[in-house]
């Protein structure tokens, strides 16, 4: 890490997403919701692996709660 051309851009960005998983985790939406990783533009077999790891750890995770509560008060005041 640090060796992005932008400076340190990737730097600051890691530390901004490991801000957001534990500010996740508090609420508890979970921080593995979220995750940066470090993909070259020509590595497109790394960026499919990270895909798929999203993608399991999504279906792992199942829906938001927050959204699912949301709707459970929408349907209440629709009755």
């Amino acid at each position: 890490m640090g060796d992005c051309h932008f400076l340190e851009g990737n730097l600051r960005a890691k530390e901004r997403v490991d801000y957001a998983k534990r500010l996740l985790d508090e609420i508890g939406l979970g921080g593995r919701r979220l995750e940066m990783f470090h993909i070259g533009a020509s590595d497109a077999p790394l960026f499919a692996e990270a895909v798929e790891i999203m993608t399991e750890r999504a279906k792992e995770a199942g829906p938001n709660p927050f959204r699912l509560l949301s709707l459970k008060g929408v349907k209440k005041t629709l009755r």
